[in-house]
């Protein structure tokens, strides 16, 4: 599956080694790699490889100034056909001039918006439709209030919440201000205290203290601090046979 990398904190630190061993796990995970952090502009970074193979990323990550909010993304393709636009994060601006950035591991089963944004979205995946659908959302809101910080973390919230039922919605979402993390599969992602921050992984990225990321319920972050916390909800993730079947199936 898909591995993903979230990270918010008060001050600038150096990430690049947690970024390096992330990377590293592209053995397993080897359609594409990206990376979201912020200069003057946000950045995004992305390439249809595995990361291992990437002729840049190393540099990248050498040079990278030390970041307060960064996103990763290494992809194993289960929805859509391995290219670039295909790879996470996804990226967009509401109305407001707000930029938001999406990362995503799972896969959309069931979704009353999946046609509607298949005819304009640049590649071929689900989570890309999430992505703009979400932004519809937002956009929906917006044009009646810009809502505040609280109200934009509700916004996520509730949409997260109607949208998790049968799909599996690991996700990380930036919006310049607020990460908001939220996870419906069973022992996946997990967090790290550093001095002034928290990072996020699918999967343990050194030998220090990684606390399993609470289920089904939304938590958005500001300065490596938590802010906003959404009510636990119902909407698990529990495999079938059938996609267990399958999942084993990609990985021989």
């Amino acid at each position: 599956m898909c591995e993903l990398l979230g990270f918010t904190s008060a001050r600038n630190t150096d990430i690049s080694d947690y970024l390096r061993t992330f990377f590293s796990h592209s053995d397993k995970n080897p359609h594409g790699w990206g990376m979201m952090y912020e200069t003057d502009r946000r950045e995004i970074l992305k390439e249809p490889v595995s990361a291992e193979k990437s002729s840049y990323l190393s540099d990248i990550i050498d040079y990278m100034p030390p970041q307060k909010a960064a996103l990763a993304h290494i992809r194993f393709a289960t929805v859509g056909t391995i290219s670039e636009r295909n790879c996470h994060p996804f990226t967009g601006t509401d109305i407001s001039g707000r930029e938001w950035t999406l990362i995503h591991n799972g896969t959309i089963f069931s979704s009353r918006h999946n046609h509607r944004y298949s005819a304009v979205q640049t590649g071929d995946t689900d989570s890309e439709r999430f992505f703009l659908s979400l932004l519809d959302n937002m956009n929906e809101h917006i044009a009646r209030s810009v809502p505040n910080e609280r109200e934009r973390f509700e916004i996520v919230n509730k949409f997260i919440v109607e949208n998790a039922p049968r799909n599996k919605l690991n996700l990380m979402i930036y919006d310049g201000e607020l990460l908001y993390v939220h996870k419906n599969l069973k022992n996946t992602l997990c967090f790290k205290r550093l001095d002034d921050g928290l990072i996020f992984s699918t999967k343990p990225l050194d030998d220090g203290v990684w606390i399993p990321f609470p289920m089904a319920q939304v938590i958005a972050y500001k300065n490596g601090q938590e802010v906003h916390r959404g009510d636990r909800h119902k909407g698990t993730f529990v495999p079938t046979l059938e996609y267990i079947t399958a999942m084993d199936a990609m990985y021989i």
